[in-house]
């Protein structure tokens, strides 16, 4: 179960750079980080679409960043729940008998 549990949070963080990137490559009214690449607009992958592209990108990988962080949050509160909850080994009836 932690192996899953720290495989999951190795994703999330991969998903968080994932989207940091995407959100550094977007054009902004100084040409963004994409500009440093050297490609124009003309020249990009997508073609002259790239901007739809990665604003649909963008928002899809968000909705999946919100979507896990929650999970991920839930699923930690029940994992801190479950071993509060778990019983003591030795009580004081143990200690006394």
């Amino acid at each position: 179960m932690t192996f899953l549990y720290f495989f999951s949070i190795a994703l999330f963080l991969f998903l968080c750079f994932l989207l940091c990137s995407v959100i550094l490559m977007q054009e902004s009214k100084s040409s963004g980080l994409g500009a440093s690449f050297g490609g124009e607009a003309s020249e990009s992958l997508f073609g002259t679409s790239t901007a739809d592209i990665l604003k649909k990108f963008t928002g899809w990988l968000a909705l999946i960043f919100l979507v896990s962080c929650v999970l991920l949050s839930l699923w930690t509160n029940a994992m801190g729940n479950s071993r509060i909850a778990a019983p003591a080994d030795f009580t004081m009836e143990h200690i006394e008998s």
